[in-house]
């Protein structure tokens, strides 16, 4: 183990101490646990704490369910299983890379989707959301269509249309690769009511309306993203940063959203930190803050006639 600068990172020789020594799924959980206890990673990609880092990585790299029972824990590794676990557990601690660019996996809504570097790893609180249907804002079964601008991974339009099947989900991205991507999931998901565009917002899409329009839009600001963890400079800067307020795109979406809407439409918008500086920037626009059971902060709704008045303002 090599603690040069204060920081623990794992040698060739662990690796090789680790693929002889350990024998069960459960010792290269203990073993990943103890690695990660005596790192410096930072857990925010769908896990916070070492003991579910360690879960995850080492069943996902063989292919398990994070529930597989503790009888199957106790089951013998080949070398090859062996060595694979411990040159990922090296890549987590030497490299800060995410578990899921590691193991292609990541859990969003209770389903698995593909995920590599050319997209963000899913993690947005929007998931509560679109498992309550988006209740108590809108009648569930009056959905006729929603839109997921800035889709990346392409999780929160494919939830979307797993909890509204008789709906049709557009989701839109400026990146190909997001899309790419996100109609990998698409297929392996085999949610057929999802239809993924290339697209800078709304400037490729139709004049269609929708009844929801949600975003996941970059939303980091400078000084944040100056003190990001190692972890997140692994995933792509144009998924993450958006201006020095982090709200370019945000406020993109408010001056055009509206023409976009049914006149009951809905739209759904995280910002996480910088929710204050959105604040100030609409001084009068009342934003509804929306509430986590499970964590998360920095989303909001507005009205399409909400969204009129802004549009308004910025005429006059």
């Amino acid at each position: 183990m090599n603690r040069s600068s204060g920081k623990t990172q794992i040698a060739e020789t662990d690796i090789e101490e680790a693929v002889a020594e350990l024998v069960s799924i459960q010792d290269f959980i203990r073993w990943a646990y103890s690695q990660f206890e005596c790192s410096d990673v930072f857990y925010g990609h769908g896990t916070d704490n070492a003991w579910d880092e360690a879960v995850t990585l080492v069943l996902q790299s063989i292919s398990l369910p994070l529930d597989t029972p503790d009888i199957v824990l106790q089951s013998r590794l080949t070398k090859s299983e062996k060595r694979l676990i411990a040159n990922r557990i090296a890549e987590r601690i030497n490299d800060k890379t995410p578990v899921a660019y590691l193991t292609n996996k990541a859990m969003f809504c209770e389903s698995e989707y593909y995920v590599d570097n050319r997209v963000l790893v899913p993690r947005s609180p929007i998931a509560e959301l679109i498992e309550n249907r988006f209740e108590p804002w809108v009648i569930p079964d009056n959905i006729e269509n929603i839109l997921d601008l800035c889709t990346g991974s392409g999780c929160i339009a494919i939830a979307c249309a797993q909890n509204f099947p008789n709906a049709i989900i557009d989701g839109s991205d400026i990146s190909s690769e997001c899309i790419e991507v996100a109609n990998i999931n698409r297929e392996n998901l085999q949610q057929h009511n999802a239809t993924f565009f290339q697209s800078d917002l709304f400037q490729q899409l139709s004049d269609k309306k929708y009844d929801i329009i949600v975003s996941n839009p970059p939303y980091v600001d400078a000084e944040d993203f100056a003190d990001i963890p190692a972890e997140f400079l692994a995933e792509p800067e144009i998924g993450l940063t958006s201006g020095s307020d982090g709200l370019d795109l945000t406020h993109k979406i408010l001056s055009q959203a509206e023409q976009y809407l049914n006149d009951n439409g809905i739209l759904i918008v995280e910002v996480g930190n910088s929710a204050r500086a959105l604040e100030a920037s609409y001084p009068t626009v009342e934003f509804l803050w929306l509430e986590f059971e499970h964590g998360g902060h920095g989303v909001f709704l507005l009205t399409k006639k909400q969204l009129n008045a802004i549009r308004v303002e910025n005429d006059q």
